[in-house]
């Protein structure tokens, strides 16, 4: 197929590799032509020019508003997609822009998929991410050869939106529990234990977890070089406490949370890895 991919950061440089390796012809638009390099595709001037020339498009940024502005703005690629032819978001944006996004594609005859995806950097490389979709089954199924070469779990979460809802639960649950690993090491070193043999007594048991295990290991190592910036999670959690107001749902531990990831960004962390939550409650 022809395929466009917009957003080859971190994780959406390797995805579009995997595409372009599974054999299909590989097109693409950055806003810093620098990011390109030698990636092996054809690169447009415009969202509209790349989408006038593929079937399906996905895109891998970052707000809401660079979303709604690829897809929807001034030579976006509402401007050049074909009736038929699919928008797969693979961003972690609001909800409610996803739904209006595909509701002003769906004018033209685009289809859309909110499709964001979990597992990090590692995952993006190895094509191991879980990929929660929102938007028509029958869409779906047109493009799951295509997500297939990306992840391992594709799960149809419901209709647009949904999928973003999905991500906003599992930002919720993964970085609180990066927050609880961060608390351990923290009690586990204040009280005189090693935190290297707390974390692997603790891996042994009821709370092993992957975030023990990879977050953990680099609270023990000191290692706060990014894998995903803090700054990530830290808008991701607007999005999911925005979430949780628009639905009336309390979340008290979400909102604790988010003041240590503020905590984090007041700092200056942002663009470490989210195991800087272990330095913030150093300088309590």
């Amino acid at each position: 197929m022809k395929v466009g991919f917009i957003g080859l950061g971190v994780m959406g440089r390797p995805m579009a590799l995997h595409l372009q390796r599974a054999g299909h012809e590989l097109h693409v638009w950055a806003r810093n032509p620098n990011r390109i390099g030698d990636l092996p595709a054809q690169a447009w001037s415009t969202p509209a020019e790349l989408g006038r020339q593929c079937e399906v498009v996905f895109t891998m940024i970052t707000s809401s508003a660079d979303v709604a502005g690829v897809a929807l703005g001034t030579a976006g690629l509402i401007e050049g997609m074909a009736p038929g032819s699919v928008l797969v978001d693979c961003s972690t944006i609001a909800p409610e822009t996803a739904r209006e996004v595909a509701a002003r594609l769906g004018e033209k005859g685009i289809a859309m998929l909110d499709a964001p995806v979990s597992g990090g950097v590692q995952g993006a490389i190895d094509a191991t991410l879980a990929i929660m979709a929102g938007g028509e089954a029958a869409v779906l199924e047109r493009v799951r050869p295509l997500l297939e070469c990306l992840g391992k779990r594709i799960v149809h979460v419901g209709p647009n939106g949904a999928g973003q809802v999905a991500k906003a639960c599992n930002q919720m649950i993964m970085v609180a529990a990066i927050e609880a690993v961060a608390e351990a090491l923290r009690l586990a070193t204040a009280s005189g234990v090693d935190p290297a043999r707390a974390k692997q007594a603790l891996a042994g048991g009821s709370a092993a977890s992957r975030v023990l295990e990879v977050m953990g290991e680099r609270m023990v190592r000191r290692d706060f070089a990014a894998g995903i910036e803090a700054r990530l999670h830290h808008k991701d959690f607007g999005l999911v406490l925005d979430a949780a107001r628009r639905s009336g749902v309390a979340t008290p531990l979400t909102a604790v949370v988010a003041q240590q990831l503020n905590a984090l960004m007041a700092q200056g962390w942002g663009q470490d890895d989210t195991s800087s939550l272990l330095r913030v409650l150093e300088g309590v």
